[in-house]
């Protein structure tokens, strides 16, 4: 053995019985047969781990392969990232599993963004949010909070506009930090931003990878603590392939939310569906259907008090 001494619960394992682990999972099961098959201990997996920038304590991956405990901070996603590279798996195979799908490795709904990529903008996201110096939040919580997402002809998804009303949590917030996180193939740099009301455009960054793009909304007032505020914005995009969902992110403090999504006239789909999800990499969860309005084309979702974590609709073209 190239590492000396084997443990026996990384015993090595023949190469069908790892593709059957990666296909049906179990996680726990499917990273437990790769470390094997790769007959790596799990110290030699902590180091390799390390030379990714990623730091992992042995307990820990012996909990994850043991299912005593599930990855789910992004410190710990981004290890489920690099395991794979590391036990030289293909991409999505540790991820789609941690979420609770068990389809055919390269399966999907086609234009539906993957979990990977998910996990992977939750990264950028921190880095742009560094460089326009600011945490989420900017000092705002929100109170209330609406969507109206608008899908073109060719199943694109062609605007968003939001609705905000936010309180000061503390004096001097003069700002807002707006993401939109574009379909799969989206071109960034080409999605334009609109101030539409009560604030105006400032600062924009992007990441053409993700499809993150990050714009400052500066406010005509500086806010006290305890200061309401209302604004609206849109972000005109078009620039991606078919949409097949639209997904909101929260952090832990949020009041009313509503999402409208309509769809244009040449191009409605045969059903339609809420879901919420607790992180990028965690399974999904209250699915409702949603009933299209035959006269305004369009399905919506209110929630009175959103929680820390996801929620959305999706919908199926066929």
């Amino acid at each position: 053995m190239p590492h000396g001494t084997q443990h026996a619960d990384v015993a090595p394992v023949a190469p069908a019985e790892l593709e059957a682990a990666l296909r049906g999972g179990p996680f726990h099961v499917a990273l437990r047969t790769a470390i094997a098959a790769r007959g790596l201990p799990l110290q030699r997996v902590q180091h390799h781990l390390s030379r990714y920038g990623v730091r992992v304590g042995v307990t820990s991956l012996s909990y994850w392969q043991q299912g005593a405990r599930r990855p789910q901070r992004p410190e710990s996603l981004r290890a489920v990232r690099a395991l794979e590279e590391i036990l030289q798996l293909p991409d999505e195979s540790l991820i789609r599993l941690l979420a609770g799908t068990a389809e055919p490795l390269g399966g999907g709904r086609p234009g539906g963004r993957s979990y990977r990529s998910r996990v992977a903008a939750s990264g950028v996201l921190e880095e742009l949010l560094a460089e326009l110096e600011s945490p989420l939040d900017g000092g705002l919580h929100t109170i209330g909070h609406q969507d109206h997402v608008r899908i073109g002809a060719h199943r694109e998804l062609l605007a968003r506009e939001s609705h905000h009303i936010v309180r000061a949590h503390q004096d001097g917030v003069d700002r807002y930090l707006a993401v939109h996180h574009g379909d799969p193939g989206c071109t960034p740099e080409l999605i334009a931003v609109h101030a539409q009301e009560n604030c105006r455009t400032g600062r924009v960054r992007w990441h053409r990878d993700t499809g993150l793009l990050v714009a400052e909304l500066l406010f005509d007032t500086r806010l006290h603590s305890g200061d309401t505020f209302l604004f609206r914005y849109a972000f005109e995009d078009g620039t991606a392939g078919t949409s097949c969902e639209y997904v909101r992110g929260f952090g832990p403090s949020g009041g009313q939310y509503a999402l409208q999504v309509r769809f244009a006239e040449e191009a409605l789909p045969v059903r339609c569906h809420r879901f919420t999800q607790h992180s990028p990499a965690a399974p999904r969860s209250g699915r409702q259907e949603l009933r299209l309005s035959g006269s305004h084309r369009s399905v919506h979702l209110v929630e009175q008090r959103v929680r820390s974590g996801m929620v959305g609709i999706g919908w199926d073209w066929e």
